[in-house]
């Protein structure tokens, strides 16, 4: 007597989660350019039917896959979406910048290709202010500059994009140096920390850099013209070192030159 034939159960939730999982390997690889439902259904081992069933567009599918994305950024950083609207407010949520810190570094440097995806194809996007993930971001800064916790003439919208492309592609450069998790996870806290310092105090002593601190005091877009006064004299200091000893340069192996010492 023949045995019946066990149906395989249905699961269309897994299903889905396979071929965005499918769908983020493409575009991590090759861009919106390499996906193709096809190519993507067979990474994901379900037929191409199926993978019609669930996405009857590429174009819906990379839309699919970019929601996903950002809906898994906003849950490592920020927790659930139905809640953080309670805790956006509180002064504890305001001022535990080093967890928020941690929370995207730490996702960042476990999901390199998932946080690279996010950066190419939601900050490349004409309207970026309709993902979840940097309108939060994006708004938690704001936020953070109305207090008085936070330095004057913040640029939100600069500060957030250097915050995350750097978060997400310092990644690419310490899993080409890290030789273990170990080594991994020390240089997502060395990024971490790092971020909180220049937050913190920056990377210029004013009292050497009287120029830039004018062109902050004016304003934004204040690009230093180098026939202007404030040009000439950041020339004249340049040649002259401002008084300042010039450190000598460096040697391709890191250390100081004697050669180039004043």
């Amino acid at each position: 007597m023949a045995k019946l034939r066990t149906r395989r159960p249905r699961d269309p939730e897994g299903t889905r989660e396979a071929i965005l999982e499918a769908a983020l390997t493409r575009l991590s690889a090759d861009g919106p350019e390499g996906v193709s439902l096809s190519e993507v259904a067979h990474l994901a081992g379900v037929n191409r039917g199926t993978a019609y069933q669930h996405f009857e567009t590429r174009e819906k599918l990379i839309k699919a896959t970019t929601e996903w994305v950002s809906d898994k950024l906003f849950r490592a950083v920020f927790g659930d979406p139905d809640t953080v609207g309670d805790r956006r407010f509180e002064e504890g949520a305001i001022r535990d910048v080093p967890a928020l810190v941690d929370q995207l570094t730490n996702f960042a440097m476990e999901n390199p290709e998932l946080c690279r995806v996010w950066l190419l194809q939601v900050l490349s996007s004409p309207r970026p202010a309709s993902d979840p993930f940097w309108k939060e971001w994006k708004g938690s800064m704001e936020r953070f500059a109305r207090t008085k916790l936070a330095q004057e003439s913040l640029d939100t919208e600069v500060s957030s994009v250097i915050m995350l492309a750097g978060a997400f592609l310092w990644p690419v450069w310490a899993r080409a140096h890290a030789r273990d998790s170990k080594g991994l996870r020390l240089l997502s806290h060395r990024f971490a920390q790092e971020l909180l310092r220049l937050s913190m105090y920056g990377t210029l002593k004013p009292e050497y850099y009287p120029e830039i601190v004018r062109r902050l005091k004016a304003g934004r877009a204040a690009p230093v013209n180098p026939r202007s006064a404030l040009g000439r004299g950041a020339e004249r200091r340049r040649r002259s070192g401002n008084g300042v000893r010039r450190r000598p340069a460096l040697r391709p192996d890191g250390r100081d030159d004697p050669s180039d010492a004043d």
